[in-house]
């Protein structure tokens, strides 16, 4: 097996190692292969049989029942060069009580790269000399070792990486390695406060997950280097922004997340990292009040800020610097709306996290800026539906949305947008865990089983119950406006036949009344021949409605109508109304006639007013009072003249009467 890169004999019952054992690997050397001896109980590996072979990693875990043991097999591993080694126990596999520094002794005379060392309790604090042998080694890696309280480290180390997890540490190391590139400090819960540190040439820190406190963060009298370019302060307890990491622009990568940032809005933080690629500030409690807060971030490409707020749950143009930003979260930051100049400046934007807000429609978002967007994510929000002219502005090259668990309305006043969700089924994603929530017997369902048709049979009903609503109401509104106008058409074919009462009906203003008694009254029912008018003051059945008395006892009941024109007439709404029934009277009734009497020259600007009879005075002959004796003469022989226009007379008797 020439190409063998991986070999696993661990958790067998191997004692011994000789020479012999290994003859292959001294013949065929596989100079990518690892090997894993653990939970083998070793107890001699001869010596120089590892001599000149090369592998890739050997893993030596909870191999040894005494610290002699480990001793003698560690010394048997002279000549070997590697890679990596890996030497320690197993959390649940513990052998060794103690771990004495003369151990690592052995290590002197192996060419090691890489070395890992885990899960030893009573680790010895003295490390003064306990990696002599490990100097050369570029990384070094210490894993659950119970430190304490790490002491002085010579400074001829040449170690490029340091990590050192779950290590127990009460303080924070002050170590000083010149050739130290990447520092790892994660998981170790004792360290409460953090210390300023002085690594010149340090690149890479983590000081993830340790719960420690930053009094003052982050400038290049904190982190003692200028070349870092990788810092995590993430799960860390509270990091108050005092310093906009002066010393430190050379800085990508920046993850703070699930720890405190205190004043981190206060100020423009980031000013100075122009190189950044990388800010993740997610569930750090910040409350976004400043909108230059992202200021100077020119190369930001991903920019992770989920868990926060703003101010009013609005989303303002806070991404003015940010024109190479790539991917964006937003999620669970309470948003309710968002401005339409918000993503303006992000046209290389290809990816946006905004769930697990509050957003109530599609609409909210601005689209137009976004050219590049890809991914959307709008996922347990509030949303009900988006507008139909909404739809058509998701950016071209969209291949991703996610609407799930969202508060959707399957009514038919969305239905253009829920035949756009069947209409777009490869660009949803998980379309089938969208369901209605809204109306209730649509609650749980999928919005795909939503069928329009029920909408054009309820557009039918609807319309022909509008339709009928209006027509009954428009009839009703036109029987109560003329109803006074149908009762006359029934008066007119029920009293069409029979014989008039009086010869005419008078319609004047009570302000008029005078002239009516005086002159119109006396002149014609004491003249020659005498006329019978219908006065309301004299003819009216009492107890009857007025309206009522006008139709029965004044139209259905005589030949013709006078009607007494003057101002007092036209601002009467009563004799306006009597003149608008007489007109309808007059054209029902066949023998119906309206004679006009003006008493007073009257202002055409107040007879206009009532247009249609400033209409028929224009266009009709009327009477004119003139109070002289010829004007009262021709008056009275013109209407008399007019009223026996259709009364039944005698000649005979007409010519007596006028004779004597």
């Amino acid at each position: 097996m020439p190409n063998l890169e991986y070999l696993d004999l661990s958790n067998n019952k191997i004692q011994n190692i000789y020479h012999g054992d290994l003859q292959v690997l001294h013949q065929m050397p596989l100079l990518n292969l690892s090997l894993d001896l653990s939970l083998n109980p070793l107890y001699f590996i001869q010596p120089g049989a590892f001599k000149e072979i090369k592998l890739h990693e050997l893993t030596l875990r909870s191999n040894f029942n005494s610290e002699d043991v480990m001793k003698t097999c560690i010394q048997g591993l002279a000549g070997l060069k590697i890679h990596q080694l890996v030497l320690g126990e197993f959390k649940n596999e513990r052998n060794l009580e103690r771990f004495n520094k003369s151990l690592l002794e052995g290590l002197c005379n192996l060419t090691v790269e890489k070395f890992r060392i885990a899960y030893f309790d009573h680790f010895s604090e003295d490390t003064t000399d306990l990696f002599n042998c490990l100097v050369n080694v570029s990384t070094i890696s210490l894993v659950h070792l119970f430190l304490n309280r790490p002491r002085y480290l010579p400074k001829n180390l040449r170690w490029q990486r340091l990590e050192m997890v779950k290590c127990n540490f009460k303080e924070f190391p002050k170590w000083e390695l010149d050739s130290l590139k990447e520092f790892v400090l994660t998981a170790n819960k004792g360290v409460s406060t953090f210390t300023e540190m002085k690594l010149e040439s340090l690149e890479f820190l983590d000081l993830s997950r340790n719960g420690m406190s930053f009094k003052g963060c982050c400038s290049y009298s904190h982190l003692g280097t200028t070349r870092l370019k990788h810092l995590d302060l993430s799960f860390n307890d509270i990091i108050t922004m005092s310093s906009n990491f002066l010393g430190l622009e050379e800085l990508e990568y920046l993850d703070f997340q699930h720890s405190n940032l205190k004043q981190a809005s206060d100020f423009s933080v980031f000013l100075s990292l122009r190189n950044l690629r990388y800010l993740d500030i997610s569930y750090t409690h910040t409350q976004v009040v400043f909108q230059g807060i992202f200021d100077g971030l020119v190369s930001l490409q991903v920019l992770k800020m989920a868990g926060n707020s703003f101010q009013n749950n609005f989303l303002p143009n806070i991404f003015k610097d940010l024109t190479n930003l790539t991917i964006l979260d937003l999620s669970s930051c309470q948003l309710e709306q968002v401005s339409q100049v918000a993503f303006v400046s992000l046209p290389k934007l290809q990816l946006i996290n905004m769930s697990h807000n509050n957003l109530l429609s599609l609409d909210t978002l601005p689209y137009e800026p976004l050219l590049s967007l890809q991914i959307l994510d709008c996922s347990f929000n509030r949303i009900v539906a988006s507008k139909e002219r909404e739809q058509q502005r998701f950016p071209s090259n969209l291949v991703s949305l996610n609407l799930t668990q969202n508060d959707f309305a399957c009514v038919c006043e969305h239905e253009n947008f829920l035949q756009w969700v069947k209409d777009h089924r490869q660009l949803l994603v998980e379309i089938e865990q969208m369901v209605c929530t809204k109306p209730l017997d649509m609650q749980g369902i999928p919005m795909l089983s939503f069928r329009n048709a029920t909408c054009q049979r309820s557009k039918t009903i609807i319309s022909v119950s509008v339709f009928t609503v209006l027509m009954v109401s428009l009839v009703a509104v036109l029987v109560y406006k003329f109803y006074f106008h149908l009762m006359l058409l029934a008066g007119c074919k029920k009293y069409s036949r029979g014989e008039s009462t009086y010869d005419a009906f008078v319609i004047y203003s009570s302000q008029d009344e005078d002239w009516v008694r005086n002159e119109l009254v006396k002149n014609l029912e004491e003249g020659v021949p005498p006329f019978q008018l219908c006065l309301h003051y004299r003819d009216f059945i009492p107890g009857v409605a007025i309206a009522a008395n006008i139709i029965q006892e004044g139209f259905y009941k005589s030949r013709k109508v006078i009607v007494v024109v003057s101002q007092h007439f036209i601002q009467s709404r009563w004799c306006i109304f009597e003149y608008e029934i007489a007109q309808t009277w007059q054209f029902l009734s066949s023998r119906a006639g309206i004679i006009f009497i003006v008493l007073q020259k009257l202002e055409k600007s107040l007879l206009r007013q009532q247009v249609e009879l400033y209409r028929l005075l224009s266009r009709n002959t009327y009477l004119e009072w003139e109070d002289s004796v010829l004007g009262r003469h021709i008056f009275w022989r013109r209407l008399r003249k007019a009223l026996l226009d259709g009364k039944p007379w005698s000649p005979e008797g007409t010519a007596d009467t006028e004779n004597s």
